[in-house]
């Protein structure tokens, strides 16, 4: 007996006659048996349609263990078209499209805040290509990304990669990536602001007693001194406008503060300064108390130096962690202020690809690493940036703000990554983030600050809600995955080795 027959033997299958009709007869009358053997597989349908592709009965084998309509095996797919829309989610988010010949489509986000052209222009590099090949396409296109929002197309590409997988082999996307660590996965959620302490302590319940949060995270930023005399100084040159003094500024304006490095500012925080932050930090404290993780970013553009005066301050509120206190590219300024402190040191959120996590974590300059998936490669890297982190004692947060996609990339990812903490969501208040997509197994996409894993919707697990993302769509672009053909020639030559 054929390992085939014996496949078929299993699901109470016999080898049809080679003919269509035959094969759909077959399939109709044993659905009853296939979603037996389903709830008995671990790997559902990849072990059958990855091992037994090649003859007539081992293709019956492949088509009955997936509800995917195609035209024939994920061998044969080819990628014939990208697409796009772009959300108002935090102010511009975009998503692509990927199509297939098969029928078959997967979705991508490109970052928020980034440009849908740095995905289009990618278009002409993976026409005719198979999408199943993830990393042959990934190593093919890793090339066109940069830091931060410029690898905002190449995630997006790798994502939407990993949707149309999934839906081919019908498993969800988190076993392509070898198994899941965690059924559920752990949010974290920013305070809210408001006018008064009194108002702040009625947002903060609802945050953590109403919608179940258990992680949070605050701003505590120098601009909060604003007004504040003798609380920083050297402040005044780097008010943008509106005498505001912080990390975003006027962007617009090549002399803004924003675009001047932390360590290029000599902007210092005076014990008063520091003194009215730690008093923001002890209002939010002593409401949450002591059980509910804390962490801080946005602090604003200063020196090394003033970012250990600052954590030691903040030591006695023992926060989860101090977030981006000065730009990522300085690991050894990283290795000072981590050695000097004892609360955990975290940045990551605009690193592209683990070979540029890899000095932060090779010297311990950071306690956790904090990537976003839409900036750091997409799953299969992110997953390898955890991985390595891991071997070297250092754990894993997830920065996320986006689109329900790009949620749920980041969802499958952390449940596939053993040293994870817990994943950003930004639009906790937002009251329709969630209808922007529909489950595709009816699980609502979270519940009581945890994020809900498909286990067995294939690909992400999700699917747009098309009425809903019309009605969200950016003023300057109301277009709605419209043909782009302007983006199919390559007219370049782009292999970067003779």
């Amino acid at each position: 007996m054929t390992p085939a027959q014996k496949i078929l033997t299993k699901l109470g299958l016999k080898e049809p006659e080679n003919n269509e009709a035959a094969i759909q007869k077959e399939l109709q009358q044993h659905e009853n048996s296939r979603r037996s053997f389903f709830k008995k597989t671990a790997m559902g349908g990849i072990a059958l349609g990855g091992a037994f592709m090649f003859s007539p009965v081992e293709e019956l084998v492949a088509q009955s263990t997936q509800k995917v309509n195609r035209n024939s095996a994920p061998s044969d797919l080819k990628i014939t078209d990208m697409r796009y829309c772009v959300t108002t989610v935090l102010g511009r988010t975009a998503i692509i499209r990927i199509d297939t010949n098969q029928g078959i489509y997967g979705l991508g986000e490109v970052r928020d805040g980034a440009d849908e052209r740095y995905a289009l222009m990618l278009k002409s590099r993976i026409l005719g290509m198979n999408p199943c090949n993830v990393e042959q396409i990934f190593k093919f296109i890793k090339q066109f990304g940069g830091q931060s929002r410029q690898a905002g197309g190449v995630c997006a590409v790798e994502m939407a990669l990993w949707d149309i997988v999934g839906k081919a082999y019908n498993v969800p996307a988190w076993q392509l990536l070898g198994g899941r660590y965690r059924d559920k996965i752990r949010l974290y959620a920013d305070t809210p602001e408001a006018g008064s302490p009194e108002e702040q302590k009625k947002l903060i319940n609802y945050r953590l007693n109403e919608q179940g949060y258990t992680w949070l995270k605050m701003d505590l930023s120098i601009n909060e001194l604003k007004g504040v005399e003798g609380a920083v100084v050297n402040n005044k040159f780097w008010e943008n406008g509106r005498g505001d003094l912080q990390q975003w500024g006027d962007m617009s304006n090549p002399m803004s503060y924003a675009n001047t490095a932390h360590p290029f500012t000599q902007i210092q925080i005076t014990d008063k300064g520091l003194d009215e932050l730690a008093k923001l930090v002890d209002n939010v404290r002593s409401m949450v108390g002591y059980s509910i993780p804390l962490s801080t970013d946005h602090y604003g553009h200063f020196d090394v130096n003033n970012g250990i005066r600052l954590g030691k301050r903040m030591e006695q509120y023992r926060l989860a962690w101090l977030e981006d206190v000065i730009s990522w590219e300085y690991t050894d300024q990283w290795k000072t202020l981590s050695d000097a402190l004892e609360t955990p040191c975290v940045t990551g959120e605009d690193i592209y690809l683990l070979k540029n996590f890899k000095p932060l974590i090779d010297i311990h300059a950071v306690d956790i690493v904090h990537p976003d998936l839409a900036s750091s490669g997409g799953l299969l890297e992110t997953k390898r940036i955890g991985d390595y982190a891991e071997e070297h004692g250092v754990a894993m947060a997830m920065h996320q703000a986006g689109t329900p996609i790009s949620f749920m990339a980041n969802v499958h990812c952390a449940a596939a990554t053993q040293n994870f903490l817990a994943l950003e969501h930004h639009s906790i208040d937002l009251p329709w983030w969630e209808s922007l997509v529909k489950t595709t197994d009816g699980r609502p996409l979270i519940t009581k600050g945890f994020a809900n894993l498909p286990l067995t919707a294939p690909g992400l697990g999700i699917e747009l809600n098309d009425e809903v993302v019309k009605q969200h769509l950016h003023p300057k672009d109301k277009s709605y995955f419209e043909p782009t053909p302007q983006w199919d020639d390559k007219r370049s030559h782009d292999r970067i080795f003779s």
